[in-house]
């Protein structure tokens, strides 16, 4: 499924409520430091709403089209495969890409490799239940490389996100005038159908294991009565 869907949604009425739902939703969950690292994967055209590049001057955007922002830094490459140091980043934020990305598996572990141990994940998505984006989706089939969408629902979402070791903070339903926030719950549950989206923000945990030494007990020396006492005895 091609992302020009997601931009043909944000011009329709419920699109653009949607959209200043997601900015605000997105200001919220920006809290790192302004010398921090982040990462949006996607661009979006409207960065400016949720995000001042001018302070946050390491804020990177990755969109093979080069699409974004002019105020932020860009890469062009493909999310499967990110040219990006591991344990780098302190933020990335996937705004509906792993609908529209065919190599979704893979951009998920590229994106558990970026991150930080502690480093936080904000994912936006729509909802596959919601009838107002399947009715969308099937009036802009053309913009779709085939009649079947690749949706993801959040307990899909989460059932990925627990295999990599990822911590939910808080989940989000965006509906039809307002959004709902969850804050640390593991909500696997399916969202309303007058919920056209859903975000999710995650923190990546990292445990290592601490090796246990062998413990080796020496073993008592056995002495044999007699031995040498000839030695010690005086010569008569």
């Amino acid at each position: 499924m091609k992302r020009d869907f997601l931009f043909a949604l944000y011009q329709t009425p419920r699109g653009k409520l949607l959209q200043s739902m997601e900015a605000s939703y997105l200001k919220r969950s920006i809290t790192v430091s302004c010398k921090q690292t982040q990462l949006q994967i996607g661009g979006l055209g409207w960065e400016r709403d949720f995000v001042d590049c001018s302070l946050y001057q390491n804020y990177l955007i990755l969109d093979a089209k080069r699409l974004g922002s002019a105020e932020a830094l860009k890469v062009t490459a493909k999310a499967y495969s990110l040219p990006i140091q591991t344990e780098s980043m302190d933020l990335v934020i996937l705004p509906h890409l792993l609908e529209f990305d065919a190599q979704r598996f893979r951009t998920l572990r590229e994106v558990n490799r970026v991150l930080k141990p502690g480093g936080e994940l904000v994912m936006l998505n729509f909802n596959p239940f919601s009838p107002s984006v399947r009715f969308q989706f099937v009036w802009d089939r053309k913009l779709a490389d085939s009649w079947r969408a690749h949706f993801i629902s959040r307990a899909r979402l989460l059932d990925w996100l627990k295999l990599l070791n990822f911590e939910v903070l808080n989940t989000v339903e965006f509906g039809l005038d307002r959004f709902t926030i969850t804050h640390g719950q593991f909500r696997t549950g399916y969202p309303s159908l007058l919920t056209m989206a859903y975000g999710v923000k995650v923190v990546k945990r990292q445990y290592s294991l601490i090796p246990l030494a062998a413990e080796f007990k020496r073993k008592a020396g056995l002495a044999t009565a007699g031995v040498g006492v000839e030695n010690r005895l005086p010569n008569y």
